[in-house]
C-alpha cells in the first residue's frame, strides 16, 4: 500500500482486492464460522497463509495468498505435478510445424484452485479477509497454492479432462498428451508445464472453447504462441517459427547491470576465449561471500539461458560451473564475458528456427557392408510394441559429434563430449558434458563421445515414435576423427585400446544394424565444436550464423571460401 501511495496508484490494492475475491469465487474455503464457535473436524491442522506480490514480465502486478506448507504434514505419496522438458516443447513446435498446424498457448488461471486437496488442514482469517470472514476458521477445500500436494492435484485434475477428450500421455514425454485428427492425417498434441500450455493443432480455438465451457477454466494469454516458458516466438517473413529468449536474456542484463553496477562489455565475439582454461587460473579467490553470490548467480542465470536454446555458450557455462563452490577473482571475470557475449548478440539472434525440410543427404557416401558374419550378426533395432500409429510426415535425424581432449588440463585431465542433433533442419538438442572416463588420447575421447551420441540418437528416435512421428529409417552420424569414423564403419576394423572396448562395440553393433550411419567431415564444417570447446570468432561462426542468424527455412549460409555450411550438406 505505501508504495501504491508513493506510485499514485492503487496497482497493488486491485491485486489483492483480485485475489481475495477469486478465493471466494473459487470456494476455497469451508466458513466454520468464528473461531470462539467453530467446531473444527478431528484431524485438521491449523496453518497459516501469507502473501506473494510479483511484477510479471508484462508490467502485471500480481498478488497470490499462498499456504505456509511447511507447516503442514508430510504427505506420503508423491506430491508433484510433472512438467514438460524443454526438450520436449522443441520437438513439438517442431513436429505441429511439421505437420503446419497452428501453435497457440495459453494460462489456466488460478489452476490450482480447480482442483480440490485431500490434505486437512485449516486457517483463521485475518483482516485481509474482510470484516465478514475475519477471525473465522476457514477449512481450506481446494488445492492452495503452497500446500505441499497442489501441484500433483492439479496435474490429475487436468489429466482427466484430457484423458476425456482423447488424449493420452506420451510414454517417452509424459506431459506431452497427443490424439490422432479426426482424419487421422497427424497428430494433435498439447504440451503442459503446470499450468501453461502449449497446442498444436489445425484449429486450436475450438480446442479452447471445448476448456473453458466444459470444464469452465478460466485461460489467459490464449492465441498464437508468442511468450512461453521463458522464450520470445516469433517467424521470419516466409512464416518459418523461430524461438529466442530475448526477454530472458534482456531481464538478466539488468540484473547484471544491478549486481555489477556497470553495463556489460560489447566487441566480445566468444563466450570464453579460444583455448582458454579456467583451471590453471591463479588470481585471487573470492573470499567474500557477496563475490560468491554474484559469481554463483551469474552462472545459474546463464545455465538456464543454456536450456532455453542459448547451445553457443554451452561450453563455457559448463566449465565455470565447475567452479561455483570456489571461484577465483579471474572466474567471476569470465562470466562477465559470457554476459557481455549475450547482450552483444541478443537483438539479432532469432536462435532456434523450425525448418522442416529435410536436407540433402544424397551426396553422402554411406558404405555397404556385410555385417552378418561378424560378432554381431544380424541386428535388429528393438522398436517399441506399444508406440502409436505413425502420422503426418517423416523425420531424418543428423547429428554431429566431436571430443575436446584434456578439456581440464589441471586437476582431472578429462575430454569434453560435444554433440548437436537436428530433426530435418531443426537444431533441436544438444550436449556439452565432461566425459566421465579419463582419456589420454584422442582416439579414446571420441570414441566416447560417438557412444553418448548413439545412445541419445536411440532415446531421440524412440520419442519421436512415442510421438506418432514417422521416423526414416536411417540416422546420420558426423564427426571430424577419421580413425573412429573408419573403425566404426569397417567390420574388419580390430580394437587395440581395450578400455575403449564398450564405447567401441556399442557403436559399431548401432552401424551394424544399418540405422544409423557414421560419416567423416572436415573440423573446419564440424558445428559440433561450439558444444565441446573454447572457440574463437573465426573459427565457427560462419556455422552459428547459419544456426541462429539466416532468416527463413533454410540453413544454408555462407562459410569458409566457396564452402557452404548446412545439416547434411557437408
Amino acid at each position: 500500500m505505501a508504495l501504491d501511495r508513493l506510485n499514485g496508484n492503487d496497482n497493488w490494492k486491485k491485486a489483492a482486492t483480485l485475489e481475495f475475491d477469486q478465493l471466494i469465487d473459487y470456494k476455497t474455503f469451508i466458513d466454520k464460522g468464528h473461531v470462539r464457535i467453530a467446531i473444527i473436524p478431528p484431524g485438521y491442522k491449523k496453518i497459516r497463509v501469507h502473501l506473494v506480490f510479483d511484477v510479471k514480465h508484462d508490467g502485471l502486478h500480481k498478488v497470490r495468498c499462498v499456504a505456509d506448507g511447511h507447516l503442514t504434514n508430510v504427505p506420503i505419496d508423491s506430491v508433484y505435478s510433472g512438467v514438460v522438458s524443454l526438450r520436449g516443447l522443441r520437438i513439438m513446435i517442431f513436429t505441429a510445424t511439421l505437420n503446419l498446424l497452428e501453435i497457440w498457448a495459453t494460462d489456466v488461471g488460478n489452476a490450482y484452485l480447480e482442483a480440490m486437496t485431500k490434505e486437512k488442514v485449516y486457517i483463521i482469517a485475518g483482516p485481509k479477509f474482510g470484516p465478514k470472514l475475519e477471525g473465522h476458521v476457514l477449512l481450506i477445500f481446494k488445492a492452495l497454492y503452497g500446500l505441499q500436494s497442489s501441484g500433483k492435484q492439479w496435474h490429475e485434475r487436468f489429466s482427466d479432462c484430457l484423458r476425456a477428450e482423447g488424449f493420452t500421455p506420451c510414454k517417452a514425454e509424459p506431459d506431452i498428451w497427443i490424439r490422432p485428427s479426426q482424419d487421422r492425417s497427424h497428430h494433435e498434441m498439447v504440451a503442459v508445464y503446470v499450468d501453461n500450455l502449449a497446442i498444436g493443432m489445425k484449429d486450436p480455438e475450438a480446442f479452447l472453447k471445448v476448456l473453458t465451457h466444459k470444464y469452465n477454466f478460466k485461460l489467459k494469454g490464449s492465441g498464437p504462441i508468442k511468450f512461453h516458458l521463458g522464450c520470445n516466438f516469433s517467424k521470419d517473413p516466409d512464416g518459418t517459427v523461430y524461438m529466442a529468449p530475448k526477454q530472458y536474456i534482456k531481464r538478466t542484463v539488468k540484473q547484471y547491470k544491478s549486481m555489477i553496477g556497470l553495463k556489460p562489455k560489447t566487441k566480445v565475439t566468444s563466450p570464453l576465449a579460444k583455448n582458454n582454461h579456467p583451471e590453471i587460473d591463479d588470481s585471487p579467490l573470492l573470499e567474500q561471500e557477496e563475490g560468491i553470490r554474484k559469481y554463483q548467480s551469474l552462472i545459474g542465470s546463464r545455465q538456464w539461458a543454456v536450456t532455453l536454446g542459448r547451445f553457443d555458450i554451452a561450453t563455457a557455462v559448463m566449465t565455470l560451473s565447475s567452479f561455483r563452490a570456489l571461484p577465483r577473482v579471474g572466474h567471476l571475470d569470465q562470466a562477465k564475458r559470457i554476459v557481455s557475449y549475450l547482450y552483444q548478440y541478443n537483438k539479432e539472434a532469432k536462435l532456434l528456427r523450425f525448418r522442416v525440410h529435410e536436407p540433402d543427404l544424397s551426396d553422402v557416401v554411406v558404405p555397404e557392408y556385410d555385417w552378418s558374419t561378424t560378432t554381431y550378426g544380424n541386428v535388429q533395432e528393438d522398436i517399441p510394441k506399444d508406440i502409436p500409429t505413425p502420422l503426418g510426415n517423416p523425420v531424418v535425424m543428423v547429428s554431429y559429434i566431436d571430443a575436446n581432449l584434456l578439456h581440464d588440463l589441471l586437476v582431472t585431465g578429462r575430454s569434453v563430449t560435444g554433440i548437436l542433433h537436428f530433426m530435418n533442419g531443426t537444431l533441436i538438442d544438444w550436449y556439452s558434458k565432461k566425459i566421465p572416463t579419463v582419456e589420454t588420447a584422442t582416439y579414446g575421447a571420441e570414441y566416447a563421445s560417438a557412444r553418448a551420441c548413439v545412445e541419445q540418437l536411440v532415446d531421440l528416435r524412440n520419442t519421436l515414435r512415442y510421438l506418432g512421428v514417422p521416423v526414416r529409417e536411417t540416422s546420420f552420424m558426423f564427426g571430424d576423427n577419421e580413425s573412429v569414423v573408419n573403425s566404426s564403419i569397417q567390420p574388419h576394423a580390430k580394437l587395440h585400446k581395450r578400455h575403449n572396448a564398450l564405447s567401441f562395440h556399442r557403436v559399431r553393433e548401432a552401424i551394424a544394424s544399418r540405422k544409423y550411419a557414421f560419416v567423416h567431415i572436415a573440423g573446419e564444417n564440424n558445428p559440433a565444436d561450439i558444444v565441446s570447446k573454447p572457440w574463437s570468432y573465426d573459427q565457427v561462426w560462419h556455422m552459428i550464423k547459419s544456426i541462429m542468424f539466416l532468416s527463413g527455412n533454410t540453413v544454408n549460409g555462407p562459410a569458409r571460401g566457396d564452402r557452404v555450411w548446412s545439416p547434411g550438406n557437408v
